[in-house]
């Protein structure tokens, strides 16, 4: 039963986790704590999630953004603890694994719903932007009508541009604080998250910031420019042009490439590199270079099916794309951006920039992967003067 790790990341991602208590060793050899407590904690930064560690005789505190606590609290789980008990809005869950690592569930009604919490978890789950209020890009771009209803056709559209506005506030501890931010959009095509990126830190943070979108369609920059005027978005600039040939800036703190194809990926995530961005998001699409590269005959089973090679080599390219910024020196998660029923397109790549150097044992295990599937990735051979020698 594997349902439980999507569960346990949709409660905390969702924000209606209230508690959650990991219990009982597996083992007794072991360097983790006997008991982990898990809760909600609003920090200057945002909302974290506070790991509770309880030793014999000292507790301490590890505080994690949302993403990385549902990624900790399920591997905790896988490897670690016998017993979960996970206190939330809707249900009281006791998660048990035995000892072949199967788990089953147990699900009973809430118990630590109080008024409290109950207006706590309804402050958090409410989207950045709300429907009901009208948000002027929204209405110009079609989504909204003019009293702030989401035509329902669009639906998809507003949660999508939602959650991008979540992952974009996890990462805003990362970016500069004491300075005007400099972000460009790479592929931005019709700008809905560009737009929407702006709204947030422009107008409603009240940030000093400039964003640069970039498009190799010129009538879609056209419309962009166009609607930034009428918006009065006086510093966001939309300009025609190819990723790989850019050199608008010299320096960059947040880039964002949001399917743009193939190694127009690579070349957004070299330039970021190379600008020595703080944070990088990136949502892969169209990644063929590696699928006429492929080769190994342990993986025939695999290989030997279009289809199931065709998603093998999106996963592996995304797979060197994430080693490769870590060997770098960035610290990179990957990310469920969109539920799967509504775009099958749904990994995002988050990266920050992190002060630890180049990391040999990433490269180790890239050359290790590389090798085995006798790849020549484009992002390597762009970023070779950066990374060890073979």
């Amino acid at each position: 039963m594997d349902n439980w790790k999507p569960q346990i990341g949709q409660w905390i991602k969702e924000q209606s986790l209230i508690q959650a208590t990991l219990s009982q060793l597996r083992r007794k050899d072991t360097s983790y704590s006997p008991k982990t407590v898990i809760r909600p904690v609003e920090l200057k930064s945002g909302l974290h999630y506070q790991f509770e560690y309880h030793e014999l005789n000292k507790v301490t505190h590890e505080n994690l953004l949302p993403e990385e606590a549902a990624d900790h609290a399920v591997r905790l789980m896988e490897e670690a603890y016998r017993q979960g008990l996970f206190k939330t809005v809707e249900a009281d869950v006791q998660l048990l694994m035995s000892k072949k690592g199967k788990a089953s569930l147990l699900r009973k009604p809430p118990t630590s719903v109080k008024s409290g919490d109950t207006a706590l978890h309804n402050r958090r789950k409410q989207r950045v932007l709300e429907e009901g209020t009208p948000v002027p890009f929204l209405v110009e771009l079609g989504i909204m009508t003019k009293e702030g209803r989401v035509h329902a056709q669009k639906q998809d559209k507003f949660r999508q541009i939602n959650r991008f506005l979540e992952v974009v506030s996890d990462v805003l501890p990362h970016l500069p604080q004491n300075r005007e931010i400099t972000i460009v959009d790479f592929g931005c095509g019709k700008s809905y998250l560009t737009f929407a990126l702006y709204h947030l830190l422009a107008i409603v943070q009240k940030r000093e910031i400039r964003i640069v979108g970039l498009d190799l369609k010129q009538d879609v920059i056209a419309f962009c420019s166009s609607l930034a005027d009428t918006l009065g978005y006086e510093r966001l600039q939309f300009l025609h042009g190819d990723i790989a040939d850019y050199e608008g800036h010299s320096e960059v703190d947040m880039v964002v490439t949001l399917h743009a194809c193939d190694t127009a990926t690579d070349a957004a995530l070299a330039k970021a590199v190379r600008w020595g961005a703080s944070v990088i998001l990136s949502v892969p699409c169209c990644q063929h270079e590696l699928f006429g590269q492929i080769s190994n005959d342990m993986l025939k089973p695999i290989l030997s099916h279009g289809l199931l090679k065709e998603r093998f080599s999106a996963l592996a390219t995304d797979a060197v794309r994430a080693q490769l910024l870590e060997v770098i020196g960035y610290r990179t998660q990957m990310v469920e951006f969109i539920d799967p029923e509504h775009t099958p397109k749904n990994l995002l790549i988050r990266a920050f920039r992190s002060s630890l150097p180049t990391q040999e044992k990433h490269w180790r295990e890239y050359t290790a992967f590389r090798d085995s599937l006798c790849l020549n990735p484009y992002l390597e051979r762009t970023l070779h003067d950066l990374l060890p020698k073979d």
